[in-house]
Order: C-alpha cells, then sequence, then structure tokens
C-alpha cells in the first residue's frame, strides 16, 4: 500500500488538526525507501506543522509516529506529564528532546514504551491506568483502553472515526494528503 494511503488510513485525526499524533507500521522494501518517504513527507507536511519520525525500524517494517510538534508541546505541559515522564528517564519535556527520549526506548529493547499513550493524545489517566492495570480492568476500548472519562473518550473515537471516514472519502475522490492536511 502506498505511503499516502497510510496517511490517510491512519493519520487522518492528525492530518485535521483534531489529535496530536498517530502511529502506524509500514512496511518497505528496502531502507533507502523508507527514509525517502519521511524525507519527501516531512518536506512536503512540515510547512503545515505535521512531522514524521521513523520509531523504530526493522528488516522491512518502521514504525512511524506523525504528529503536530506544537500540539505536543501543549500535550507535554499539562499538569502531571513531566513528573509521569521522569519516571521513565525523560528529562528536559522540549518536544525534541522527548520524542529522541521516546525513540531511544524503542532503541533499547525495553518492553514496549507505554508512555507513548502522552505522545499520542490519550488522558494521563488512561495512560497511567493502563500501565497499573497491565491493560486489564479497562471501563471500554476504542483507540486506547480508557480508565477515566469514559463519555468523553466515547466522543473523541467517534469523532476520529468520522474524521477517518470523510478523509477516505475525500481522498478516494481524489483529493491529496496535502490537500487534506489543516495547517497549523
Amino acid at each position: 500500500m502506498a505511503f499516502e494511503k497510510y496517511l490517510v488510513d491512519y493519520c487522518s485525526p492528525t492530518l485535521a488538526s483534531v489529535k496530536t499524533a498517530n502511529l502506524f507500521n509500514w512496511f518497505y522494501e528496502s531502507s533507502t525507501e523508507l527514509w525517502e518517504q519521511v524525507s519527501y513527507w516531512n518536506l512536503l507536511m512540515n510547512p503545515k506543522g505535521v512531522y514524521l519520525y521513523v520509531l523504530k525500524e526493522h528488516p522491512k517494517k518502521a514504525l512511524i509516529y506523525v504528529c503536530r510538534k506544537s500540539r505536543l508541546a501543549e500535550n507535554l505541559s499539562r499538569p502531571g506529564v513531566a513528573a509521569f515522564l521522569a519516571g521513565y528517564g525523560y528529562g528536559e519535556l522540549d518536544v525534541d528532546a522527548a520524542i529522541e527520549r521516546l525513540k531511544s526506548r524503542f532503541d533499547k529493547g525495553e518492553d514496549f514504551p507505554h508512555e507513548i499513550g502522552v505522545f499520542l493524545d490519550y488522558p494521563l489517566g488512561d495512560v497511567i491506568g493502563f500501565i497499573e492495570n497491565s491493560g486489564h480492568n479497562y471501563k471500554c476500548s476504542g483507540c486506547w483502553k480508557v480508565y477515566c472519562d469514559e463519555c468523553e473518550s466515547r466522543r473523541l473515537f467517534a469523532m476520529y472515526q468520522k474524521c477517518r471516514d470523510i478523509y477516505t472519502r475525500l481522498y478516494e475522490q481524489g483529493r491529496s494528503v496535502f490537500q487534506l492536511t489543516v495547517a497549523a
């Protein structure tokens, strides 16, 4: 599947600027192809406030993080986030430094860094709930497992799905990812 289609399928809420970030696995033929795609899309999308990062590269598969850095900066400054992330070795919460630390957590072969939920715009209470409950005892699940505000989370899940549906329809009608991306 084309990289552009992955952006529509997995990142529509970020492209629409209703969510800070999304994540997807992309399968590729060569490392050169991977880095050419990431470079190309960063060149195209950075002026609109969207940035792509390779969090983990495996042979033929990469974990791609697509975010709006300005929104991520807001998320990282929310109450309790700095103290929570400090427990996972995050010092400075400058966006670039925080993303580098997240990447290093993947590189070290440690357990999956569940604090990534903060980077994906999940509520801090749900991220902490997931970690403390080892993914069990949740109220509901959708884009993430919900431990706190079920009503608000269901509203967000529906909004994100509606966004994906609209973006998919528009993309299939010929709109490009660039045209679909809201400028920040």
